[in-house]
């Protein structure tokens, strides 16, 4: 595993040692970027040495922290060829443990809080990410203390219940979960792993660019569409191939990426439609999709930022775009998505019939979690068909400093 160099602020650019933990940049509030010596692996790190290595992101060791992995078996998720669409594949992250990507950022974060020797951690979540936190906490021995809205989807609240999580319910939206955490953290010695607000999340998602590369033979696709609530998956992707092209691994070309988010709760979309560099706070956010239901992004600069290099673009969707898309993938692929992941294929649907996609470029679309995580929801709106749609769940905030 790779020794860490420096931690390296994404806003101004000043570099922290990684030998005690550390949250966001002290100077400018700027999320940390973890930077290895990439220049020396090239040469003795090929990406044939990958070659029988264990089905995990921990396979990508060299590029990851240098620590003993608190493994679940996470990542290395199938990638499946549609049959709808020909040239598209879907990565299916609901295989992941607890159900959803989250295990692959909250495993890395997990494993540095041990090597830190970290007691208790704390966490505003809508859901997955407290989920994932519960069971990689359980698993390191480590007190586990999420904030989630009272409205919480059930499997989530069962799940963190069950792993022994101490679970505090929160009449309000993820940014009161947030602002309680920020209030009650120093006196309760709780270390927040927020997303953005620690380095490690974001390495754990990163793999998932490592994994797409590697699936599709070190080609990598013409655009990837990523359903965008916190966006950690979408910046460790980007991450992921600046470390590949260093080593060697792929070229210069990679993929548009795409950021998907709800109608109901669209700031990335709404910001990139009027070219700002930052997203306003979303008001009155609403939507099935409740990992979308985030009104305004910690790092949306870096989010805008990747989207405007990439060439890429961001699109909303309405509710019933997503449950059509949910279904779809259901009855004709056997994949049974979450809303938001559902999101990925309608936002395909809308950029194909508009031309920004053409039928014959090979595009990843990101299914998030499993169907079974809002098997509450789904069956809601299920019922709900023919009748007034039901209200939505305001799950939501502000993922930021407070």
């Amino acid at each position: 595993m790779a020794k860490i160099a420096f931690l390296e602020c994404s806003k101004c650019g000043a570099r922290l040692s990684a030998d005690e933990p550390r949250t966001i940049c002290p100077q400018e509030g700027g999320s940390l970027y973890v930077r290895y010596d990439l220049e020396s692996l090239r040469g003795r790190f090929p990406r044939e040495m990958l070659a029988g290595r264990v089905a995990s992101m921990w396979r990508y060791a060299e590029v990851l922290p240098d620590a003993e992995p608190v493994s679940l078996g996470e990542g290395f998720t199938p990638m499946l060829r549609s049959r709808q669409y020909p040239n598209v594949l879907i990565k299916d992250e609901g295989l992941n443990p607890t159900g959803t990507f989250k295990a692959r950022g909250l495993c890395a974060a997990v494993t540095m809080a041990r090597a830190y020797g970290l007691k208790r951690l704390v966490i505003p979540s809508a859901g997955n990410a407290a989920s994932a936190l519960a069971a990689y906490a359980a698993a390191a021995g480590i007190a586990a203390h999420l904030f989630m809205p009272r409205d919480v989807p059930q499997a989530n609240l069962v799940e963190c219940r069950t792993y022994g999580a101490h679970v505090t319910l929160v009449d309000g939206l993820i940014s009161d979960c947030a602002r309680m955490v920020a209030e009650r953290k120093q006196a309760e010695g709780w270390f927040d792993i927020s997303s953005l607000k620690e380095p490690f999340r974001v390495e754990g998602k990163k793999t998932m660019g490592y994994e797409v590369a590697e699936q599709m033979g070190w080609k990598l696709p013409d655009a990837i569409v990523y359903p965008t609530g916190g966006g950690v998956g979408l910046i460790g992707m980007w991450k992921a191939f600046e470390e590949m092209e260093t080593l060697g691994w792929i070229g210069e070309k990679w993929p548009r990426m795409v950021s998907v988010q709800s109608s109901g709760c669209a700031p990335i979309v709404k910001a990139w439609d009027e070219g700002r560099a930052a997203s306003e706070p979303w008001t009155g956010a609403a939507t099935l999709a409740a990992g979308l239901r985030v009104p305004k992004a910690y790092a949306d600069y870096l989010i805008l930022d990747i989207l405007r290099k990439s060439r890429g673009t961001a699109i909303a969707v309405t509710d019933a775009e997503i449950m059509d898309a949910l279904r779809a993938w259901a009855t004709h692929e056997g994949i049974f998505a979450a809303p938001e992941g559902a999101a990925a294929l309608a936002a395909y649907r809308r950029l194909l019939a508009s031309g920004f996609f053409e039928p014959e470029q090979k595009v990843v679309l990101f299914n998030t979690g499993s169907g079974l995580k809002y098997i509450d929801v789904i069956a809601g709106y299920a019922g709900a068909i023919g009748k007034p749609q039901p209200q939505s769940r305001p799950i939501g905030g502000i993922i930021g400093p407070y």
